[in-house]
């Protein structure tokens, strides 16, 4: 019953998901609307739950053991508990009964969002293209056609993004378009293409109950 239950449940969901979107009447589309809008917002509130407490268990434990860098935990699980607190009690723009406002300087959540989220955010993935940028030099290496046509156009890519390409060639940045809109769509929704099939084949799997690894049971 624990696994025969859970595996009539989803193929019975997935295949009302797939049958009402060509089901032009207004019970099964008010039916979709409502496991779409009311039960997905159940189950992200328990996945939600789950999804802290994985995480909370798993830095506390690296804490205890003082793993290597356990001294990012700290930083992690003080940063949950305060944007927590705020959030909860400070609202998300000052209204709450928590006073999230001294003078001019302003800490609810919003402002933690815009002012602390967002710039980490940015220098995070400006480090993450230099990263690239530096990993994709030390690792492309034209040893036939096919990888100095990758070095090329990547090399053109780049250079066609900041104001030196255009100083140097003023139809670089047109190529660099060009190269991003046309060779590189078409690969990307080739790649794209191929992940639907695969998902489709994973999704009539799981619906034909051959693939069952998601019950727990490794089979």
């Amino acid at each position: 019953m624990k696994s025969k239950l859970p595996l009539a449940l989803l193929i019975l969901m997935g295949i009302f998901g797939i049958t009402s979107r060509f089901i032009p009447h207004p019970g099964a589309e008010a039916l979709n609307a409502y496991l779409r809008d009311t039960l997905l917002r159940i189950i992200s509130a328990f996945a939600l739950i789950l999804g802290l407490g994985n995480l909370i268990l798993r830095h506390w434990s690296k804490i205890k053991k003082k793993e290597e860098n356990y001294g990012s935990s700290y930083v992690l699980l003080i940063s949950l508990t305060v944007t927590a607190i705020i959030g909860l009690f400070g609202g998300t723009s000052g209204e709450g009964i928590l006073p999230t406002r001294i003078g001019e300087f302003s800490f609810d959540v919003n402002t933690l969002y815009d002012k602390v989220m967002i710039p980490l955010g940015a220098t995070m993935f400006s480090l993450l293209a230099f990263y690239m940028a530096s990993a994709a030099y030390r690792s492309f290496r034209a040893k036939n056609t096919l990888a100095f046509l990758l070095l090329a156009s990547a090399f053109i890519v780049m250079l066609g993004q900041v104001p030196l390409g255009q100083a140097l060639w003023s139809e670089l940045p047109s190529v660099s378009h060009w190269i991003m809109t046309v060779p590189n769509t078409a690969a990307k929704r080739g790649i794209d293409l191929g992940i639907t099939l695969g998902v489709t084949a994973t999704l009539l799997k799981i619906l034909a109950g051959i693939e069952r690894s998601w019950l727990g049971g490794g089979s």
